[in-house]
């Protein structure tokens, strides 16, 4: 059975649903503590999956997910190097995703920061649901066969920047923009729709193997019928769709690893 890692520490709040999403996924799940991955650097290679959730890490103190992108970055990089080496996933919600482009994990061009998730355009504290569209062209495991995917954001820090427009064109080149905010017709995003500002209205990114994943908006807050906000009228829903990102994880890793 494919196991999942669900990483928490201090100000980690999202672990147990996404540990949820994965076992309605069909995978088996574990909470894992980054205490626990520091004492057995070989923790790791037992898993096939690695979530890091959403949360304020830390309280996010420096700034959103820092502290865990140095832990990662400095004490763990040997661990993060060898599971990503041998072909593993690895997916990163809301302030999971603010500590892969910290760590330079994303967009994976260098070991060097390129990307960042800023303060919100709004100066405050965005909570809702959105819409997103997928690249079709995309590599991301995460997100075979999906189209259009409502969710739910909750962040403060979620505005994507990048250090330069070389890095847009290369992630833009290689497909690595995985989601976009849109309007609720698949329209261009303004404010609300893009909650935060993000340059190209880019909403998740992927390097370039498409198996590492990163989004502000939570899936596993959408993996259900019942977490919609128009759950009584949506029972024909055949699989909700947040569930599928953790779905076609779970089958790629049944298939290769």
């Amino acid at each position: 059975m494919i196991r999942v890692a669900s990483l928490f520490t201090a100000g980690t709040n999202c672990d147990e649903e996404t540990m949820l999403a994965f076992e309605m996924a069909g995978a088996k799940s574990e909470r894992v503590h980054l205490n626990l991955l520091k004492k057995n650097r070989r923790l790791l290679e037992k898993y096939q999956i690695l979530a890091i959730p959403g949360g304020f890490t830390y309280g996010d103190y420096i700034s959103a997910g820092k502290i865990l992108a140095n832990e990662l970055q400095y004490i763990l990089e040997h661990s993060i190097t060898e599971f990503i080496q041998a072909g593993k996933l690895i997916i990163g919600i809301c302030n999971g995703f603010q500590v892969l482009v910290k760590a330079g994990i994303l967009p994976g061009f260098s070991q060097k920061q390129s990307v960042t998730l800023d303060v919100n355009d709004s100066n405050r504290f965005e909570c809702r649901w959105v819409y997103l569209k997928a690249n079709p062209k995309s590599p991301c495991v995460f997100t075979k066969d999906i189209d259009m995917m409502p969710v739910p954001v909750a962040h403060a820090e979620g505005k994507f920047v990048v250090d330069s427009e070389k890095t847009l064109k290369k992630i833009k080149k290689n497909n690595q923009d995985v989601f976009t905010y849109v309007n609720q017709k698949g329209g261009k995003a303004q404010y609300p729709d893009n909650p935060n500002g993000s340059i190209e209205d880019i909403a998740g990114i992927c390097d370039s193997t498409g198996r590492i994943f990163g989004l502000m908006p939570h899936p596993e807050r959408a993996s259900s019928i019942y977490q919609y906000p128009d759950w009584f009228m949506s029972k024909h829903m055949q699989e909700p769709i947040g569930l599928k990102v953790f779905k076609n994880a779970v089958k790629y890793a049944q298939k290769n690893l």
